[in-house]
């Protein structure tokens, strides 16, 4: 495998950092909004990301271990995803018993430490690597974490929001 200078590998990392910079800037901001939380939605994002997941699998499927690994990343991805949504703040308005939905911190947090570990996973996978693994596994494992991660969020935040309104229910 070819490896970049080390220039440019520099001012890709630096590019990369400043893109995320902005983005999770613009994120922050909005975060301590409160939007409305519509449990009938939650299924959407799971269900694209699955068909995307399906199709790059049956492109090009993982070989030998590599759905063991997968299989594994995508259970690791259900419990950060689960844990991730567990940071979600949801609440019921006592007046109309609709939920909503505030950004937390630390759930944004948790997702730029993902990032950070991914990042540093792919540094240490370029070019030989001791775990012997290619761009293609390395890209099969992070589609089943993906998976697992925007499925278990979904999940969790679905339950909650569920046992939320019977709670807030009058009787």
């Amino acid at each position: 495998m070819h490896q970049p200078p080390p220039n440019q590998q520099l001012i890709t990392y630096a590019i990369t950092g400043l893109v995320m910079a902005v983005v999770i800037g613009v994120r922050w901001r909005s975060m301590s909004r409160v939007r409305p939380l519509k449990l009938e939605r939650l299924w959407i994002v799971p269900a694209i990301y699955a068909a995307f997941a399906a199709f790059m699998f049956v492109e090009t499927p993982p070989a030998g271990l590599g759905w063991l690994f997968c299989a594994g990343a995508l259970l690791l991805g259900a419990a950060l995803g689960w844990q991730r949504g567990r940071l979600m703040r949801i609440t019921i308005d006592p007046a109309t018993h609709s939920l909503n939905q505030t950004g937390s911190p630390a759930a944004m947090l948790f997702l730029i430490a993902l990032v950070a570990v991914r990042m540093g996973a792919r540094a240490m996978l370029t070019g030989d690597n001791m775990l012997h693994l290619n761009a293609l596994a390395v890209t099969d494992m992070l589609v089943a974490l993906a998976l697992g991660l925007f499925t278990a969020t979904r999940a969790e935040m679905y339950l909650r929001g569920k046992r939320l309104l019977q709670e807030g229910r009058p009787t």
